[in-house]
């Protein structure tokens, strides 16, 4: 059986499986086979080492992940104790011994929704700042229970204005959760972790049923579950941990990358294993990340290689502006699947801000070219834009009763506000330029105030409402802007219609660097490599933050199987107005390393 076990794995594989005694850290770069190996790992210890099945946990954190393992390890005909996310874990925990600090096994998992709608509850109670929104509260309620820390200790750790203003709504929040029997999404894996060390003997019995504990993407533990993972593997420490430094890439979510380091420190003799052999990319777009990734400083670097021989060069292109980087992507797609050799499935278009996508889906839709846009709204679905969309309807059309009852419910005292913009300009449509009328209702009206940038999903949304300025700057009548949406609303329903009909799901991948992580596609297009988009302008003045932007730029990379397009324009639509782009430092810095 062991040779037979070992015959699809490298030798660097094997040393990972075959250690099954005391903890050990298996760094995996990119498209190194990491799953394979847990999977092996698993089917080895079980078949080999007669280890009980029942005694092995294997932790991951997406679903879809989750999934992919017990697919495998069904193949391999075996079964283990669990295999699942942190989360789904903590669930089967809480529900059966959360009632001992006061949880009911029936309690419901509250989702962003719920969670929204009861900290405005707790905002008017409180009777909160209204330029404070939940989002801003809900993020750092979300922070503090990551680290692991209660609203007592919040109100006893941060005493500044903020502070002061956020531990009373923590503690109220909270109050209302365990009142309507309630837990949020970081409660599970909180309170989790509070139980196991208020209550050692309920710890004990899982130490008794679990005696291997298998880690994926450790890169991407929070503190919590970091701790987590220490509290069931300290008894028998028989604890395996995969990831990549390199890959490191969700710090605005809580994950903290020392958290691979640190578990050296704190489980003794662990034994590292380096997976380098490349199974997914050529070597000239291995070699093109490693020139990027070598930049970073703050963590180790893996340099990774393949038997799959050279490939293509990689392709960057500067085009004049964004809607002729739009055309070029689809030109690029249109003439290799003509080509015969590829589908539009076999292509990815990855940006690092979803505005990007508004000028590569209108190209598309104006070449016929199917595409699915993966983990997002489209860009004239987005909430945002339909609000601001209703406004200016109503501004051309006082009569539209859709676009009224919309621009109501975005609030009664903003609708009162855009009244005001209406008097302004119902009069002079025929010579008021378009992004003026934007610009004065989202002046008037306060709307970019829904949106104040203490969330990825608020900076994200407020990028969208820039972008909507630039095709008003591009269609300067605002009967000219709203044809030019309608038409590309129509195009987008059209394009509905041929996917179902003729490829069913089957288009070209829109997404964002952060969606493409575990994703592999033959070709691969990472549009906008300028200063201030990647790396990101939130990131330029940091140390780490900007470690991690390129850390995104190189998961982005080695997507790619076949072929890498880079693109970057002369000139992009920002604020309204076309200014002059700097390429990114990261084509800089992989352009000095190759000359």
């Amino acid at each position: 059986m062991k040779c037979e076990l070992f015959n699809e794995l490298n030798e660097a594989q094997k040393k990972a499986v075959m250690h099954t005694s005391g903890p050990s850290l298996i760094l995996a770069g990119a498209g190194s086979g990491k799953t394979r190996v847990l999977i092996k790992k698993v089917v080895n210890l079980i078949k080999n080492d007669k280890v009980p099945q029942s005694s092995i946990i294997l932790i991951t954190f997406t679903n879809k992940a989750a999934g992919e393992m017990k697919e495998r390890l069904y193949k391999e005909e075996v079964t283990i104790g669990f295999v699942g996310t942190f989360h789904s874990f903590c669930v089967r925990v809480l529900r059966r011994y959360g009632a001992v600090d006061g949880i009911g096994s029936n309690f419901v998992i509250y989702d962003r929704d719920d969670q929204e709608n009861l900290i405005k509850k707790v905002l008017v109670d409180q009777d909160i700042d209204k330029r404070y929104t939940g989002n801003f509260f809900l993020g750092r309620i979300s922070s503090a229970k990551d680290e692991l820390i209660s609203p007592e200790k919040y109100a006893e750790m941060f005493k500044d204005f903020i502070g002061r203003m956020v531990g009373p709504v923590y503690s109220a929040y909270q109050k209302r959760l365990e009142k309507n029997n309630a837990v949020d999404f970081d409660d599970l894996i909180y309170k989790t972790v509070m139980l196991f060390d208020k209550h050692p003997e309920i710890l004990d019995k899982y130490h008794q049923q679990f005696k291997y504990i298998l880690v994926d993407e450790f890169q991407d533990t929070n503190f919590a579950q970091y701790q987590l993972t220490r509290q069931l593997g300290k008894k028998e420490n028989n604890v395996t941990i995969v990831g990549d430094f390199s890959q490191s890439i969700y710090s605005w979510r809580g994950a903290q990358i020392r958290n691979l380091e640190k578990f050296k420190e704190n489980f003794e003799n662990c034994e590292t294993f380096y997976l380098k052999e490349n199974y997914r990319s050529t070597q000239n777009i291995l070699d093109f990340a490693y020139n990027v990734i070598n930049q970073n400083h703050t963590h180790p670097i893996l340099k990774v290689f393949t038997q799959k021989g050279r490939g293509e060069l990689v392709e960057i292109e500067k085009l004049d502006n964004e809607e002729y980087e739009g055309l070029y992507v689809a030109g690029q797609i249109e003439n290799l699947v003509q080509g015969g050799e590829c589908k539009y499935q076999d292509f990815a278009v990855l940006y690092r801000i979803n505005a990007q996508s508004r000028a590569v889906e209108e190209s598309f839709l104006h070449m016929g070219i199917p595409y699915v846009l993966i983990g997002g709204t489209r860009f004239y679905e987005r909430k945002e834009i339909k609000d601001l969309l209703s406004y200016m309807r109503l501004v051309m059309n006082p009569d539209d009763e859709i676009s009224s009852d919309r621009a109501v419910k975005i609030g009664k005292r903003r609708f009162e506000q855009f009244e005001k913009v209406y008097e302004l300009y119902k009069d002079k449509l025929e010579e008021a330029d378009s992004v003026d009328i934007l610009d004065a209702i989202l002046l008037q009206t306060k709307y970019g105030d829904l949106y104040n940038g203490e969330t990825e999903e608020d900076f994200s949304r407020l990028e969208n409402i820039k972008e909507l300025r630039v095709v008003a700057t591009t269609h300067n009548k605002i009967g000219e802007f709203l044809e030019q949406v309608a038409l590309v609303e129509s195009e987008y329903s059209q394009n509905e219609k041929t996917l179902r009909q003729a490829q069913g799901k089957k288009g070209v991948h829109l997404m964002t660097l952060h969606q493409a992580k575990g994703l592999e596609f033959p070709f691969v297009f990472i549009i906008g490599l300028e200063e201030g988009i990647l790396p990101h302008s939130r990131s330029v003045d940091d140390l780490y933050e900007l470690e991690e932007e390129r850390r995104l730029f190189y998961v982005g990379i080695t997507r790619a199987m076949r072929k890498l397009f880079i693109t970057y324009v002369g000139r992009r639509f920002a604020f309204g107005r076309s200014s002059y782009a700097q390429v990114s430092r990261f084509i800089d810095e992989s352009r000095e390393l190759e000359g």
